[in-house]
């Protein structure tokens, strides 16, 4: 009898001491000093360890430090020694919810209202765990259709009420990734390694990102830990074999390209760029490269798309903008070098940028002058005599008298262009008219007004002729025919008929 005397006054002494470590973890708790409360509710659970109460404010404290597991733990045991605590099933409840378990959430909370229907949190909190699972459809859904702005979305809203559901942040990581946001998506997967440095899913995050940013040795280190911590991790095990697969054809595509061996390398990026798609980066830049071979096999229009699809996955890649720009100025469309010149001046200000693009300028406004290289039908490198001889060809090819019996149509446009070749060689004939015109200045601000000269006479100061004849006149021929010595000839102004013989053999005729 004294014995149990003894035993019943002891486990009261205990139960004072536990009821008074409680009651100092409620002032520090009302205090929000959590640290302290947890420390004194801990101190109470060791004195009187039965006791639910004291388990369901120990979860609520490790509830307000952010420590839902732990707090699981505790809300759980809590309504293991009494199932009637509501307060333990409620807390249990919000535990299941922030860690993202929103069915076990719904009937910590059905079972609250069991015991209380009245109770408008219970209610509250079970309409957000229905809030959750709905979400938690729609980005499944979402997933699936690639719609990952979409599934960011959900997950934000989801985390509002699931704040430490790690499955969340990670699908929210994931597909931050592959909207090529890879700062956001590096910052989540950091704060969940910082807590759980062996989270598969994190790590492999963090690999998905520097693989996406072509960091490819980098991210392959992440995948491998990733398979380690997780060896059927199927999305690690799929993104490591890509990425290594991807590395060894790019390489080999480098030395292929190194070695003058364009063929081979342009396959060899063909190959990589069927890889991975969502790769956009590394795509971009196997892109520019195979546009850097197709410029060297002189496939110029094929070497433009592929520059063209490089910048439409990395607008930023000034590397594709240049080897477009360089592209547009072989082949001569000099508006679109411009414009992808200006893009990259505007992105790096640099003396070489700012120089390719005036280059690109100039021979935008030489571009829409009159060619006189192409009127004549020479180089723009020819030489003196190169372009004498041109304009003798052209110029007799062109002659208006060589096309009197042709239409009237036909004889205007001939004299255009005989026109246009006197004046072609009037500029590329003289040096300093002719440096003037290959620098792009203005000819007509220089004082020269094309207008103002006669294409007879420089063609006739070219072939010379008889001394007193005037080219000025006109003949015109009978049905005869230039061949019949009988042909008559008759001069609108001007002219004798020894000229006229020496002006028919100059054009090829029969005198």
């Amino acid at each position: 009898r004294g014995g149990t005397r003894r035993c019943l006054q002891s486990a009261l002494a205990s139960l004072q001491e536990a009821e008074s470590f409680k009651e100092q973890g409620n002032a520090y708790y009302a205090k929000k000093d959590y640290n302290e409360a947890y420390n004194y509710y801990t101190k109470a659970i060791d004195t009187c360890p039965n006791n639910a109460s004291y388990y369901g404010n120990r979860a609520a404290t490790l509830m307000m430090l952010g420590r839902f597991r732990e707090a699981l733990g505790d809300a759980q045991q809590s309504v293991r020694l009494d199932d009637s605590f509501v307060r333990g099933h409620l807390r249990e409840g919000k535990c299941h919810l922030s860690l993202g378990n929103a069915m076990a959430a719904s009937r910590c909370f059905q079972r609250v209202l069991e015991l209380d229907h009245k109770n408008t949190q219970a209610q509250q909190e079970l309409k957000n765990a229905s809030t959750v699972l709905e979400y938690e459809k729609i980005a499944e859904v979402d997933f699936e259709k690639r719609d990952f702005r979409k599934v960011v979305f959900c997950m934000d809203r989801a985390l509002e009420f699931a704040p430490a559901c790690h499955r969340f942040k990670i699908l929210k990581a994931e597909c931050l990734a592959l909207l090529g946001r890879y700062p956001e998506a590096q910052s989540v997967a950091s704060d969940i390694l910082r807590m759980d440095s062996t989270n598969a899913d994190a790590l492999y995050v963090r690999g998905l990102c520097l693989y996406y940013e072509d960091c490819i040795e980098k991210a392959v280190q992440f995948f491998v830990q990733a398979l380690r911590m997780a060896p059927d991790h199927e999305k690690a095990c799929l993104a490591c074999r890509n990425a290594k697969a991807l590395k060894a054809k790019k390489e080999d595509g480098n030395k292929a390209f190194k070695e003058g061996n364009y063929k081979l390398a342009y396959e060899l990026y063909t190959e990589a760029l069927g890889i991975d798609p969502n790769n956009i980066k590394t795509n971009a830049k196997l892109y520019c490269n195979r546009g850097t071979v197709n410029s060297k096999l002189r496939k110029l229009e094929e070497a433009i798309d592929d520059c063209t699809n490089a910048v439409k996955l990395d607008d930023t890649y000034i590397k594709a903008y240049l080897r477009r720009a360089q592209c547009y100025m072989d082949t001569e469309q000099y508006e679109d070098a411009v414009r992808d010149y200006e893009k990259v001046y505007q992105t790096e200000k640099t003396k070489e940028h700012k120089q390719l693009l005036k280059n690109a300028q100039v021979e935008l406004k030489k571009s829409k002058r009159k060619d006189y290289y192409k009127i004549l039908g020479v180089d723009k490198n020819a030489s003196e005599d190169e372009i004498k001889k041109a304009y003798r060809k052209r110029a007799l090819m062109h002659h208006p008298d060589r096309h009197s019996g042709a239409s009237a149509e036909v004889q205007k446009e001939e004299e255009k262009k005989f026109k246009e070749v006197g004046e072609a060689f009037t500029i590329l004939s003289d040096p300093k008219k002719k440096a003037r015109y290959d620098s792009g200045q203005d000819l007509e601000e220089d004082g020269l007004n094309m207008g103002d000269f006669d294409a007879n006479n420089i063609f006739k100061a070219f072939f010379g002729g008889p001394g007193g004849f005037s080219f000025e006149g006109r003949w015109k021929c009978s049905p005869a025919g230039f061949g019949n010595v009988s042909t008559q000839i008759a001069w609108e102004a001007g002219g004798v008929c020894q000229g006229m013989c020496w002006w028919r053999r100059v054009l090829g005729f029969a005198t």
